[in-house]
């Protein structure tokens, strides 16, 4: 087996480490405080179309439509590089790729025409992907959104919850029940919508632990009407496809994880070889010396297991247990180092002086949003229990 990257998957690592360096590394900190509101969001949105400009907003959208097409591993690892710096314009980022992959396996040829250009241009500074509710967060399932006929047109009512970027996105792909009727997941479809029609509105963003430059809303529809053109894919059938995207998501988390307990960890062995006590750097002990040595060797195996996920994405070959097990094992770990990076830093590494305490804030959500580790766990079973069946 070759592990090695391509000459063009190293090539997007590049690009995607220089920018990270160079633009979002030095804003970082202060975007986190959000002390400036206003030109905080400016900055954001800099960084934003920055990564447009790079061709990072449609990794994997066909060229036709302005995407870079360059695969599923060059997203992962220019996902990680983006992590390392930003965790907040990294998970934006993967959304937004997501968002495009949506519409690109679904839509018809004019949503694509319409819409894909847009998001890959920067035109939207993000895309939404509006599927979870207050009481259908692990279980989207279980849904209350509704949209109903008009008519040729289709008149969406509810809520959806924890929206990344709500406030950013140019256009919403939203899932809602279509048929009341059908059985538990067999009744909801998936809607087009801009973020600009009548009838929605995106609340405040929610003040999180981590991860706080990247804003993240309830997003409300009342009475909102769009036309039958905004139906993606057939009638009935967007729980199928809810399920098949959150399983790519998985890959982009997987590795911005990667990308954040990385970055905890090569402070945390920078500062370590540094700092004397009893007369000696802390690296040069062996209680530190083993404690970096487990934390790196959970993040080589995590960036071994995103990076099978995403070649198997790749090159069309089933890769939902393995995006489910890269997202369980990178999520977990990033949470795990980056208390260990704490650690070996002391009391400093609890201040806001160094990095470690934004890492381990940031890190915290990954093993929850786009399915909690706990969920990731059924469906590795699940589909282990299927193999043998």
């Amino acid at each position: 087996m070759n592990f090695d990257l391509t000459e063009e998957q190293a090539s997007v690592a590049e690009i995607a480490r220089r920018f990270a360096e160079t633009e979002l590394a030095p804003v970082a900190a202060r975007l986190d405080l959000g002390a400036d509101k206003e030109a905080d969001r400016a900055i954001f949105l800099k960084n934003l179309q920055g990564l447009a400009n790079l061709g990072f907003m449609g990794m994997n959208v066909d060229a036709e439509y302005g995407g870079s097409e360059v695969g599923v591993v060059a997203f992962s690892v220019a996902i990680t590089e983006i992590a390392r710096a930003c965790a907040s314009t990294a998970v934006t980022m993967s959304v937004t790729n997501m968002v495009g992959e949506v519409i690109q396996a679904i839509g018809n040829q004019q949503q694509k025409r319409d819409y894909l250009p847009r998001l890959c241009s920067g035109e939207y500074p993000a895309g939404g992907f509006c599927l979870s509710e207050a009481g259908a967060g692990s279980d989207p399932s279980g849904m209350k959104t509704r949209a109903v006929r008009d008519g040729d047109d289709w008149v969406i009512d509810g809520t959806k919850m924890w929206i990344s970027s709500a406030e950013y996105a140019g256009v919403f792909v939203v899932w809602a029940v279509t048929d009341p009727d059908a059985p538990r997941g067999r009744g909801i479809s998936c809607f087009l919508v801009e973020g600009d029609t009548p009838g929605i509105t995106v609340a405040k963003a929610e003040h999180k632990m981590g991860q706080c430059a990247s804003a993240t809303n309830q997003v409300i529809f009342d009475q909102c009407r769009v036309p039958g053109t905004a139906l993606m894919g057939q009638l009935n059938d967007g729980f199928r496809i809810a399920v098949a995207e959150l399983a790519g998501g998985r890959i982009g988390i997987g590795s911005l994880a990667l990308g954040v307990g990385l970055a905890a960890m090569d402070y945390a062995r920078q500062y370590a070889s540094e700092r004397e006590q009893f007369g000696t750097s802390i690296a040069s002990m062996q209680g530190p010396q083993w404690m970096m040595a487990d934390a790196y060797t959970q993040l080589e195996a995590s960036r071994l297991l995103v990076l099978f996920a995403a070649f198997n994405k790749e090159n069309q070959r089933p890769f939902s247990k393995q995006a489910s097990m890269a997202k369980l094992h990178a999520s977990e770990t990033a949470n795990q180092v980056c208390y260990t990076a704490i650690q070996l830093a002391g009391g400093i590494g609890y201040t806001r002086e160094v990095p470690l305490e934004r890492y381990a804030r940031d890190a915290r959500v990954t093993s929850i949003y786009e399915g909690t580790s706990e969920i990731q766990r059924v469906i590795i079973a699940r589909e282990l229990l299927a193999e043998i069946a």
